[in-house]
Formats: structure tokens, C-alpha cells, sequence
């Protein structure tokens, strides 16, 4: 059985690894690490902080899940709190890499804190990490040169805004080469597009819409082997709809077959579609069609 080390704060980190104690309680900027009590292979890592982490120049594999990832230079990937990662080894120089930690009362009551749910690419597969090109990379890498500045400074009522300002223009920007990558894989998610359709318009042909329900965000990205949050990302950047408005429109799409070539009550339509109440049903329909079943059913 692996052992499970769980870091609540930075200071816990610090003090597990033999690294001192950090220039800032609630953040940290690692570019090489501390050797801990224990061989790192044998330990799986869970914490209370979001995580992101750029390859540098050594090679090797990053373990994640039931998964291992062989990243190259120049890869950028994030962590949400909460979720277990393991490492073959902790670089112990300077590689050109970093790793940046920190703890949610950082940005608690800022405007991070309020918008940190929206970079979703914290709750994407390692598979789906960022790739920065030489230019990006540079500049993500004085970026955080700057941060690392703002936390050695001695620290004033500016501190805080300031390092939480440079935290986010991180984020803004990983967002942005996101966006770009999504663009430059326009091929490979046209494929990506095409795949989810296609199992849409199974499931709703098949028995397990009433046996389990509409498929969640999670089931799809499931059946297609990526994440939910970023099958989610590149269909808005790719067909401008959300996942969502794409299961209900095959959703809406079959209820109108029915309601049209069936004696099916409303209420037998509902459960054939899923649905455990049947005025979800309705109020769902209505919703995107301007009437409600029965009326549509009347109309035609």
C-alpha cells in the first residue's frame, strides 16, 4: 500500500522536505527541492494547494493518477487542491524549471479568489497540459521572476495585491496560450468534435439514457478519454456552444420525435429521456424551444 502525505500549508511542505522556511507563508516559488525522509516512489501527494509547474531541461516521467506522463521542455501543468499526484524523484538542482504553490487563503476575498473556478485547466488530465512555445516560455519565466521578487521583498500593505496581481497575470496568460493551443489543434479537435457527436447521438438511441440518466459533462469526457473541463473548453472555442447546450439540443432533438411520433404520455417522455421529475422535463423544454411539450405537441 502507498503511503499518503498530505500538505496543508507551505510551512508543512518546507519543514517535510528539509527546505527551511519559505520566504512567504501562503505562497511559494520552487525551483529545486529538499530531499524529505522518504523515497519519493513510494509515496503518493495530496495538499490544500493549487499547483503549477514548468518542465525545465532533465527529462523523465510525472506520475499522475493511474497515468504517467512524459512531459518535455518548456510543458506547463496545474493542480487543484485536493487531487494526488506521485514523483519518481525531486530535482534537486536548478533546472530551469520552477514550481509554483499556493495556498487558497492567498487569494481568499480578492478577485482571484472569486474568478479562480473559471481557469478550468486546473481540472484538466496531465495529458492535457500546456506546451509553450520559446517566446511564451520566456515570458511566463519573467513573469515569475517577477513574483519571486514581490515575495523576497520585505513585506508592506502593498504585498499582498501585488503578489496576488501577479498570480492572476500568470493565469490570464496560460489562459490565453490555451486558447492558442486549442487553435493550432483545429484538426485534431474537429476529430474531437466529431467523436462527441457521435457518441451523443448513441447514447440517446440507446437504453442507458433511461437507465442512467443524461449524461454528465464527466461521462463524456470519460467515453472520449479527456477531461470533462477541457472537452468543455474546446468546444466553446470550436463550435462556440457549450458541452451542455450540445446534450440538450440532441436531448431536445429526440424529445421531439417522440412527441411527435408516439402516444407516449409527457410523463412516459420524461422518464424515456431521463428525467426523474417530470416538470424538469417541461420546464427544460420550454426553455429552449419557447413552448412547453404539450403545446408543441398540439402546434404540429
Amino acid at each position: 500500500m502507498p503511503r499518503f502525505i498530505h500538505f496543508k500549508t507551505i510551512t508543512e511542505m518546507y519543514t517535510m522536505l528539509n527546505m527551511g522556511s519559505p520566504d512567504h507563508p501562503l505562497l511559494a516559488v520552487v525551483r529545486k527541492w529538499g530531499i524529505g525522509d522518504f523515497d519519493p516512489r513510494e509515496v503518493k501527494f495530496t495538499g490544500d494547494l493549487y499547483y503549477l509547474a514548468l518542465k525545465g531541461r532533465t527529462s523523465g516521467a510525472f506520475p499522475y493518477g493511474r497515468n504517467k506522463y512524459d512531459y518535455q521542455e518548456g510543458t506547463l501543468i496545474f493542480m487543484r487542491p485536493g487531487q494526488v499526484a506521485t514523483f519518481e524523484r525531486f530535482k534537486t538542482e536548478d533546472d530551469g524549471g520552477w514550481t509554483i504553490l499556493f495556498h487558497p487563503d492567498l487569494i481568499h476575498g480578492s478577485e482571484l479568489g472569486k474568478t479562480i473556478k473559471g481557469y478550468s485547466f486546473f481540472n484538466y488530465h496531465l495529458t492535457e497540459a500546456l506546451h509553450l512555445s520559446r517566446e511564451e516560455k520566456q515570458f511566463v519565466n519573467t513573469l515569475v521572476e517577477n513574483l519571486e521578487r514581490e515575495i523576497r521583498q520585505n513585506l508592506d500593505k502593498h504585498s499582498q495585491n501585488l503578489i496576488v496581481q501577479n498570480v492572476e497575470t500568470i493565469l490570464k496568460y496560460s489562459q490565453r496560450y490555451y486558447d492558442r493551443q486549442f487553435y493550432t489543434r483545429a484538426n485534431l479537435n474537429k476529430d474531437l468534435v466529431s467523436r462527441f457527436e457521435g457518441y451523443l447521438h448513441a447514447y440517446f438511441l440507446s437504453e442507458e439514457l433511461s437507465e442512467k440518466g443524461i449524461p454528465t459533462l464527466a461521462d463524456c469526457g470519460e467515453a472520449l478519454h479527456v477531461s470533462g473541463s477541457y472537452l468543455s473548453d474546446m468546444l466553446k472555442l470550436a463550435t462556440g456552444r457549450s458541452a451542455k447546450d450540445h446534450i440538450y439540443n440532441h436531448l431536445i432533438d429526440l424529445a421531439k420525435l417522440k412527441l411527435l411520433n408516439t402516444t407516449y404520455t409527457i410523463n412516459e417522455i420524461a422518464t424515456v429521456l431521463g428525467f426523474e421529475y417530470p416538470q424538469h422535463f417541461s420546464k427544460l423544454f420550454k426553455t429552449k424551444t419557447g413552448v412547453s411539450p404539450s403545446e408543441y405537441r398540439n402546434l404540429n
